[in-house]
Order: structure tokens, then C-alpha cells, then sequence
């Protein structure tokens, strides 16, 4: 099979799940002997070379606008992906689904994931919110098949339009690797902080962890990782609350991310939109004890592998989540040991690669 992905920022990946997803699923197709495409935005890749794992990689500009970046890359992409030699597209983010009608005019089947339920983000403005849940009607209409990443996202698209979807989630594995520095650069103990990552954005509710980590007594840092190109006077707000005990790390991939992971003595995972979080299932999967918000979509995930707090009064029960596990290492290790095993059983990438191997075959073929 030849299959172009598109959607994404590109490979490698360096900014969120979608282009984590596009970089392990593509390179796994590519050792099972398939031919994959990604389509990359030239301002956010700057690996320089055309193949990456063996993933062929076409890099395009666009408009950086908060607005259009993803969108017009996309159509772009799609315009360039008919002129070459692809039997199917995948196809990221449900705001896309408009250009779907690119390729599907040359004859093109497109799969699209639509990830969650992206017009619930607070960042959107009212009309960015309104045109997102016409993309999601959309979606049914020209994608030959939608894939969700969570139970309650593909529930909430057959009640609310009648539309019957794939359920593929994300995947994880640990990566254990070797210390990179970052621990000494920013002044940590291993097994001695509290850990965020994710966007600073309101939705992502970094600010529960930070009034409610600002409430205990203890000795332990609470680490936030992650940034975000928009937000700004949400991030200036959250920044302001930085001290010697909160501390502000910006972006850190790789093999940083990695070591911060693996060297947490807790994992804090407060969003409170959103399907399937790639996130979350790494930080299970490098055997965290995770904390997190008890939303249908993260209870999904974590099942009895993570302790709950409360979205009715977050900052006073993620605070009592937090005491709790800072005053029992024992308990720590006992979640640590269920989040491994849960993401061994259901989140790993082969699987992933699995599912979209036998359902691209399926559009194939029929």
C-alpha cells in the first residue's frame, strides 16, 4: 500500500499526539513493507533531510494564522498528494474534513481521525466553535471512514449524527533510554516532583495542579512541561505563580521528555476535553502512579490503573489526591505497577499499526 499522511506538523515528531501517532504508525507501516508519505509544514520541521525512518516526508509551506496554518496546509497537501502515486490517505483533525473532497474527487478513499471533540476547547472563539461542529457533520458525509480514539467520542458521534465510527486509540511505550541531563539542568531529584505535560491552554487546566499544589506542605517540586503558540495571557497568568517549589520548564522532547517521565515520583494529568490522550498513556506506560481529572475519556483509558479526582471541585481534591500519594510511596508503587500492565494490554503500537493496517486493506479491497 502507498499512503500519504496528512494534517499533522510533520515528522519527527515534536509538538503534540497527532504527529506522534503519524511518526509511529508510519514508520511501522513502512517495516511491514508499505510505502507512507507525510506531508510536513517547513516552518515546524527543520529536519533537513526528504525520508526520515524511512517515511518519505514533503514539506510545504502555509499561513501561520492561528485560524488557517492547519487547514490551508492541509489543502495543500492534498492538492500536491494527487499529482503522486498513493492508493489512500489518513487524514488528522476534524477541522480538516473540507479538503477531504480533494482527494476523494480523484478517487482517493480518506480516513479521517477526528481525534476528540476539538470545538469544547476554550481556545476557540464562538464562530471557530460553530464551524468545527459543521466539520464534524462533514465528516460523516465525505470520509469514507472516521476514526475516534475513545468510547465516549464514538458514542457522541452515533447519537449525535447517526454516524457509525472506527474506535482506534493511541498508542505508548515505555523508553527507558539513558539520562540525557535534563534532571541536572533544571535542578531536580529523581523521584522528587510532580509532573504536568501538556499545552498551556485553558482547557488543559495546568492552573488545578498549581492552586492545588501551592496548598501542601512539602519539600517536592511540582514540574510543569509544555508551552503553547497561543493562550498567551493564560500562560503570563500561570507563569506568574512560578517559585521555587513550581517550577516552568517551556517544550522539552526526546529524550528530556523521556527522563522527566520515567524520574517522576507522581504523574498529574488534569484536562478536562478531549478523547484518548497520548499524554496520559505514555506516562502510564513508563509506570507512573497517575492522577487524574474524572472525565468519561480518562476514566476510559485508565480504568482502575490511576487515582480519580474530582472535575466538580478540582483544586481541593486533586490537592487531597496529592497528599495522599506523597504521604504513601507504597500507594505510589502500587498504581506505578497497574498503569504498566494496562497500557502493555491495550495501548501498544503494534496493536495500533495492527488495526489501521487491516482497515486500510478493508477500503482496498472493497
Amino acid at each position: 500500500m502507498r499512503i500519504a499522511i496528512v494534517g499533522t506538523r510533520g515528522i519527527p515528531a515534536g509538538y503534540s499526539g497527532f504527529e506522534t501517532c503519524a511518526e509511529e504508525l508510519g514508520t511501522r507501516l513502512v517495516a511491514r513493507g508499505h510505502e507512507v508519505t507525510v506531508y510536513c509544514r517547513s516552518h515546524h520541521v527543520t529536519y533537513p533531510e526528504t525520508t526520515y525512518r524511512g517515511v518519505n516526508l514533503v514539506k510545504l509551506p502555509t499561513i501561520r494564522n492561528k485560524y488557517l496554518d492547519t487547514l490551508v496546509h492541509t489543502a495543500l497537501s492534498c492538492l500536491h498528494l494527487i499529482f503522486g502515486r498513493h492508493d489512500l490517505v489518513l487524514m488528522f483533525i476534524v477541522g480538516n474534513a473540507p479538503t477531504i473532497l480533494i482527494p476523494r474527487l480523484f478517487g482517493l478513499p480518506v480516513v479521517l481521525n477526528v481525534d476528540g471533540l476539538d470545538w469544547q476547547r476554550d481556545k476557540w472563539p464562538r464562530p471557530a466553535k460553530h464551524y468545527l461542529q459543521w466539520c464534524e457533520r462533514l465528516a460523516g458525509r465525505l470520509a469514507n471512514t472516521v476514526v475516534t480514539d475513545a468510547r465516549v467520542v464514538q458514542e457522541y458521534y452515533r447519537q449525535r449524527y447517526g454516524r457509525k465510527t472506527r474506535l482506534i486509540a493511541y498508542g505508548a511505550e515505555p523508553r527507558p533510554g539513558s539520562p540525557d541531563g535534563t534532571l541536572q539542568r533544571f535542578g531536580l531529584r529523581p523521584r522528587d516532583y510532580v509532573l504536568y505535560v501538556g499545552r498551556l491552554v485553558p482547557e488543559n487546566c495546568a492552573h488545578d495542579l498549581v492552586e492545588a499544589f501551592e496548598r501542601l506542605d512539602t519539600d517536592m517540586r511540582c514540574v510543569i512541561v509544555g508551552d503553547a503558540p497561543y493562550a498567551t495571557e493564560y500562560q503570563r497568568q500561570l507563569r506568574a505563580r512560578a517559585s521555587d517549589r513550581i517550577l516552568f520548564t517551556g517544550y522539552v522532547f526526546g529524550q528530556g521528555y523521556w527522563e522527566l517521565i520515567n524520574n517522576a515520583y507522581a504523574y498529574v494529568f488534569p484536562p478536562q476535553v478531549g478523547g484518548t490522550h497520548p499524554a496520559l498513556i505514555e506516562a502510564m506506560a513508563a509506570g507512573n502512579c497517575v492522577i487524574v481529572r474524572d472525565t468519561p475519556a480518562n476514566l476510559e483509558v485508565v480504568g482502575d490503573a490511576a487515582l480519580p479526582f474530582s472535575g466538580q471541585r478540582p483544586t481541593e481534591s486533586l490537592a487531597e489526591r496529592l497528599r495522599q500519594v506523597i504521604d504513601d510511596p507504597h500507594l505510589v508503587e502500587h498504581y506505578a505497577g497497574r498503569a504498566r500492565n494496562r497500557i502493555a494490554a491495550r495501548y501498544s503500537w503494534e496493536t495500533v499499526t495492527d488495526e489501521y493496517e487491516a482497515l486500510f486493506r478493508s477500503l482496498l479491497d472493497g
